[in-house]
């Protein structure tokens, strides 16, 4: 059951923090410059939302739907988005901060991670078949069983991604950032 249903709302400069979200379905709202850092905003529907400068450092979005939904230039860190409704699940994150969040066994086909910092990140057992890595930081992220058949790597930096762990097949990569699919053999390039 809906709480409350929110349509072509404009919410700007709001510090959910302090006065929490209202439960409901948001669909095609624009959230610009809020802040929902720790907020718990589970249970929530976003549908054809974006969210543009953005805090959710922290934030708990346990069952909360996220149906083509834009993050531009957000600060996403530590967000368990593995626990959010994976029923449709469709997001995008340009210039974004994604460090120490989760997307553990989700399904992220076709995802676009543009200008994206995702040190980190936990990507464990998570379809990321043609997902687009552009201009990403990927140090420390964790790819482990990780589906990535098309995946396109090319301007992606300071990943680890192990061929013998993950399927990589058809995925893109470029001569300069290939080391990235050597550092678990232990070998050394000159």
């Amino acid at each position: 059951m809906i709480d409350a249903y929110f349509e072509e709302q404009v919410y700007e400069r709001i510090d959910y923090a302090e006065k929490g979200i209202i439960k409901g379905e948001y669909d095609n709202c624009i959230f610009q410059n809020c802040n929902f850092s720790n907020v718990h905003a589970s249970n929530i529907g976003f549908v054809e939302c974006e969210f543009l400068n953005c805090n959710f450092s922290n934030t708990i979005v346990a069952n909360t739907a996220f149906k083509s939904v834009k993050f531009v230039e957000c600060k996403i860190i530590g967000v368990k988005f593995n626990e959010c409704d994976s029923f449709l699940l469709d997001v995008f994150f340009k210039d974004c901060q994604l460090n120490l969040s989760s997307f553990y066994q989700l399904n992220l086909q076709n995802t676009n991670f543009i200008n994206s910092n995702l040190q980190e990140v936990d990507f464990t057992e998570s379809n990321l078949s043609k997902a687009i890595f552009d201009n990403c930081d990927l140090n420390n992220a964790i790819f482990d069983q990780t589906r990535l058949e098309k995946a396109n790597f090319i301007t992606a930096s300071n990943f680890n991604i192990n061929p013998s762990e993950n399927s990589i097949k058809n995925a893109k990569f470029s001569k300069e950032n290939i080391i990235g699919l050597l550092k678990s053999f232990n070998i050394s390039i000159d």
